[in-house]
């Protein structure tokens, strides 16, 4: 973003951007789409800028002014502790939920033996059934909690300079989450929603079932903003965005773009059926929110209320996300593939949309301009 060029609030159409989650692989790959669009883009900040999961904690840090290069070289380079996050922030046990689990487990066991010993010699099929309904209830709410990363993010935003207060930042920051016992969409930063903490907001947007326990607001519980119908797409469109610019990592992973197959923790399988019970789910949400997506931006580029420009990482791209992400070699990859693959998507959209774009204040440098260096190595 560039405020030389930047239009003034009442002379155009606002202007929105949002961020899908995608779990660690999805944030770099928006970093890398970011990063691209800074190097062929001129353009004024966005007006508005709606997260989603771990799309959250990107959009609250762009939204909060931290430039993207510096993230961008941050997370290419291991020894770079500008954004210090460890695997203990995310891949923490919630301890607690475990000791429920533990306590309600043996106590549906004990009740179970009870009642099958008092009508044996043979129970009815209904006894067993709801034996089995009360271990059912005793399985944890989520394997993993979101504590740490959320004391995490906001330690981050402190040592950075980035408001945790929405009421605080310059610009409209809007997180999504579902509120567990309602099933609503919430609108962290919106109306009675803007007194949340940041970093708590990004961490409730976080808490995919399965994966994480619900984050507990007040006396709410919220899980991952994109279990909610309700697209991002749609949210921009409310808020009064005319030009809105979606960057969904969320697109299903295509085996057959895979040379050699599936990487696992036991070798190369042939289908992500291999990697378990997460990736399964994983593939599930990835083909359910794609689909809603797509299906958000051509109706609402169809009805003129908005222009939607959809950017999603083509199957050779998405197919690194099943990589480790821990893996540096893996991280820089995905980065490059996405910056590289996005830059030149951008360069087609300046053709396509030249008009549109340009009364947003959006100027493509000439393909004999040079290019904003945003490398690595460029940075000082």
């Amino acid at each position: 973003m560039t405020d030389t060029t930047d239009v003034a609030a009442d002379a155009r159409s606002k202007t929105a951007i949002c961020l899908t989650g995608g779990g660690v692989t999805g944030g770099l790959y928006q970093l890398g789409a970011l990063s691209a669009l800074e190097t062929v883009v001129e353009f004024p900040p966005f007006d508005i800028t709606v997260g989603t999961s771990s799309g959250a904690s990107v959009a609250a840090a762009i939204a909060g002014g931290l430039p993207v290069a510096r993230l961008y070289r941050a997370l290419l380079d291991p020894a770079d502790n500008y954004f210090p996050l460890e695997r203990s922030h995310v891949l923490s046990l919630d301890v607690g939920e475990w000791r429920r689990t533990i306590e309600s487990g043996m106590s549906a066991i004990r009740h179970g033996l009870a009642t099958l010993i008092a009508r044996s010699p043979a129970p009815m099929p209904a006894d067993l059934w709801e034996q089995l309904d009360r271990l059912f209830d005793a399985l944890p709410a989520g394997l993993l909690s979101l504590d740490r990363y959320e004391h995490f993010l906001a330690d981050f935003f402190l040592r950075r300079r980035v408001p945790n207060s929405f009421r605080s930042l310059q610009r409209q920051l809007l997180i999504t989450a579902t509120d567990l016992d309602g099933g609503d969409i919430v609108l962290f930063g919106g109306p009675d929603h803007d007194h949340v903490p940041v970093s708590l907001a990004c961490a409730a947007s976080m808490a995919l079932p399965l994966f994480f326990s619900p984050v507990r607001i007040g006396e709410r519980y919220y899980v991952d903003g994109s279990v909610a119908p309700t697209t991002e797409i749609d949210i921009a469109v409310a808020q009064g965005a005319k030009l809105i610019l979606v960057l969904n990592p969320n697109v299903p992973i295509r085996v057959s773009a895979l040379p050699d197959g599936v990487p696992t923790g036991h070798g190369i399988r042939s289908s992500l059926r291999d990697k378990g019970l997460m990736w399964v789910y994983n593939q599930a949400m990835r083909t359910a929110i794609h689909a809603r997506l797509a299906e958000a931006a051509a109706r609402v580029n169809a009805q003129g209320s908005a222009h939607v420009l959809l950017l999603e990482p083509e199957p050779d791209v998405a197919v690194r996300f099943v990589n480790n992400a821990a893996s540096p070699q893996a991280r820089r990859e995905i980065m490059h593939a996405s910056h590289r693959a996005s830059r030149a998507r951008f360069r087609a959209w300046a053709s396509e949309n030249a008009d549109v774009l340009a009364s947003h204040g959006w100027r493509f440098r000439a393909d004999n301009e040079p290019e904003k260096d945003d490398s690595p190595q460029a940075q000082p």
